[in-house]
């Protein structure tokens, strides 16, 4: 409904994990973590392919053993999106890993060990172009900084995360993402904030150890909203204790309500009251499932009656206002049809389909026109 969106957006150094360019001008990267057993190759790559309809573009992969470095290294052959490695501890696994075409490390390097173990890794990460990123947890705070704060607090967060950074700074080693994630909204708020200002390179954003399905959505939703309107993320993941399905479902719905990402289509929907005259909720549970598969950025309003319908209708590329004795359907903000209750969320997801090959067209026109 709006092309532009107002927030300016904090400038990054831009780094690549695979083919998704992270920082600069790059949009706002969406990811998930596979919850399967690594050593489950097939497990895991069924998982992967289903984040990556939904629209993953970046998958990370907890790789604790050197069995499951070995495991990767086949997966990896077989995803459709880059992928990060989780590890901690073992620099061997880093390092296998970055021989097996790993998109990203995700390390700390102070939990790797002596610096020689560091510098191999970097090294690693330099010779095959892997850049690297640094996880501070609020859990997994160093045991001397846990002794001077007293508790988990924002400063702490930073300080750990400096440390790690100064590793990589004395290699020379700038491609890097940072994360200091806290359950907590008002201390990962607060360390992203402060970190922002310090370092140049992008920011992984995250609430960790969010909750469930509702509540984990709509506490990442206030602690990531607030840093989005900052100007503050480049790319973002959900944590929610459900199918990592739904973290890709919500991050995209996130960037969208700030028109940070357009991927997919938008829905305006009523929340129905005793003026509707059709069923607006199971009418949007419908949609919402049988149109998954869409990524061409819509804008699709679904109002049960006609107080506020005909005016979202005229915004949307396609609107649905409920009327007697049938609803009326707009296509780019003008009247074109009439559906009637008892085939409506079939006809009316026979136009979306529709108008999602129209744009198609237009847009594969354009670009044989410019070549």
């Amino acid at each position: 409904m709006h092309a532009q969106s107002p927030i300016v957006r904090r400038r990054s150094r831009q780094i690549h994990v695979g083919n998704v360019a992270v920082g600069g001008d790059a949009p706002i990267s969406v990811q998930s973590m596979t919850n399967t057993d690594t050593l489950d190759v097939d497990a895991t790559v069924a998982q992967i392919q289903r984040l990556a309809t939904a629209g993953a573009d970046i998958v990370r992969v907890s790789v604790p053993t050197m069995d499951a470095a070995e495991a990767f290294g086949r997966i990896k052959r077989q995803s459709p999106v880059p992928l990060v490695a989780d590890i901690h501890f073992d620099y061997k696994i880093a390092l296998r890993v970055a021989e097996l075409g790993v998109d990203c490390l995700r390390i700390n390097p102070g939990n790797i060990g002596r610096e020689d173990r560091v510098r191999a890794v970097v090294s690693a990460a330099r010779d095959n172009g892997i850049p690297i990123r640094i996880g501070v947890n609020a859990g997994s705070l160093e045991k001397d900084l846990q002794k001077k704060y007293g508790e988990p607090t924002s400063e702490a967060l930073v300080e750990s995360a400096i440390r790690h950074i100064e590793h990589l700074d004395r290699l020379n080693f700038p491609d890097f993402k940072v994360s200091v994630k806290a359950s907590d909204v008002f201390m990962a708020v607060g360390a992203y904030r402060q970190l922002a200002k310090l370092i140049e390179q992008p920011l992984h954003l995250g609430i960790t150890e969010a909750g469930g399905l509702r509540s984990g959505t709509v506490k990442s939703s206030i602690g990531l909203g607030m840093l989005l309107m900052d100007g503050i993320g480049d790319t973002i993941r959900v944590s929610l204790a459900a199918d990592p399905v739904e973290e890709v479902k919500v991050g995209y719905d996130m960037l969208k309500s700030l028109r940070l990402r357009s991927k997919g289509i938008n829905f305006i929907a009523c929340p129905s009251c005793s003026r509707q005259n059709f069923d607006v909720i199971g009418t949007m549970n419908a949609l919402e499932e049988r149109l998954e598969d869409i990524m061409t950025p819509l804008d699709v309003s679904v109002i049960g009656c006609v107080v506020n319908g005909p005016g979202e209708a005229k915004e949307a590329d396609v609107g649905l206002t409920g009327g007697s004795p049938a609803n009326l359907v707009y296509i780019d903000g003008k009247p074109a049809s009439k559906l009637r209750n008892d085939h409506l969320i079939d006809d009316l997801e026979a136009l979306i389909r529709d108008k999602v090959r129209e744009k198609q067209q237009a847009e594969q026109d354009v670009i044989a026109r410019e070549a």
